[in-house]
């Protein structure tokens, strides 16, 4: 395993909520709509909320297994279950975070595809995606740091100003009436909402980057109540001005209402938000590729430049095969079932097998 970072690797605690911002507030916006309002139709601001509350659960989980073990994600399943069953279960969160990378990177070549450039080819686009993430994950982890604080600049602006697009056509009768449905449809449609606001877990490979990490606690916190906020707001707002038929038929219902806007010196300001979302895209990317690598450099000492190029080309190559809406759907439901796995079992899971592991310690 390698050394703890130095201090001049490492990042003040408040960049923690940029970084969880950058992970959870990603291309989820653009679409996470239509799924909970076909479980529960009006009530789907309330399954934005359940899910938010239960994600702050989870992140006080994995900070409590983060501070007692005082180290990264691969040293604490080493400790915990040994070196060949600790090292399997750091190489399926690594997997599973490449995986995610792999969904964000389709599934936004894919709406430039849809809404800009029909004729624009898949790998053209993911090479240059490749490219980009190349260049900011080489630079080391205080770079992603950077270009995270800055998206947030860039493209928080571009969210207030879609809520105020629809203002004069919203209707709030659409909201009524509330808690029309059961407990069960509400927490089946909020474990759907859940897969949006993943990506977080990327705290298990740069906790180490963090000064004094366990102050960072509540800047995490943060940063997921920015983010489900962010959610809620859109939720509301769409249910408000589409009608429920409208929202199951929209497979982007945030572009949709994007298209009215009016400015007499730009004709369509959802391309103008595509483009800008590139920034947020990037982010996570980067994200889940260095956590991918920092897990690899840990796990086999593999220099992060060497596994970085074979992991973007794999990316890249798996983004091509991906060719139509089917397989991208399949794509994004599989990652929709790990992920809840990954959040709901698995966490909790090495939660209370580090706590009664170290209680046994102490007792023996």
């Amino acid at each position: 395993m390698l050394p703890l970072p130095p201090e001049n690797r490492k990042v003040s605690p408040f960049f923690v909520f940029y970084l969880i911002v950058a992970a959870q507030f990603g291309l989820g916006v653009f679409s996470f709509q239509r799924e909970i309002v076909k479980v529960v139709g009006n009530d789907a601001w309330i399954a934005v909320i359940i899910a938010g509350i239960s994600i702050h659960i989870i992140l006080w989980m994995i900070y409590q297994i983060l501070n007692k073990g005082t180290n990264d994600i691969t040293v604490i399943h080493k400790e915990l279950f040994g070196k060949w069953l600790g090292g399997l279960l750091s190489l399926a969160l690594i997997v599973y975070l490449l995986a995610l990378a792999i969904s964000v990177v389709r599934s936004y070549i894919e709406l430039i595809q849809v809404w800009i450039f029909p004729q624009l080819e898949t790998w053209y686009m993911a090479l240059i995606l490749s490219v980009l993430v190349y260049v900011y994950v080489i630079g080391g982890f205080r770079i992603i740091v950077g270009i995270c604080f800055l998206s947030f600049i860039f493209t928080t602006p571009i969210f207030f100003i879609m809520v105020g697009f629809p203002l004069r056509h919203m209707q709030i009768s659409h909201l009524f009436p509330i808690l029309d449905h059961s407990a069960a449809e509400l927490l089946s449609a909020s474990k759907t909402m859940a897969y949006s606001l993943t990506g977080f877990e990327t705290i298990f490979f740069f906790y180490t980057f963090i000064k004094d990490a366990p102050r960072s606690q509540k800047w995490g916190h943060y940063g997921t109540a920015f983010s489900t906020i962010s959610y809620l707001v859109i939720m509301i707002v769409s249910l408000m001005y589409f009608s429920k038929n409208q929202l199951l038929e929209s497979i982007w219902p945030t572009l949709t209402i994007w298209q009215i806007a009016d400015f007499p010196f730009l004709e369509r300001f959802e391309f103008m938000g595509i483009s800008f979302w590139l920034f947020s895209v990037v982010n996570s990317v980067c994200l889940y590729i260095w956590a991918g690598t920092r897990g690899l450099k840990q796990l086999f000492s593999l220099k992060q430049k060497h596994s970085l190029i074979v992991i973007l080309t794999l990316t890249a190559v798996a983004a091509i095969f991906l060719k139509t809406r089917e397989q991208i759907d399949q794509l994004n439901s599989v990652m929709g079932t790990v992920s809840l796995y990954v959040m709901y079992a698995y966490i909790p899971f090495i939660f209370f097998y580090q706590m009664i592991k170290g209680k046994l310690r102490r007792t023996s």
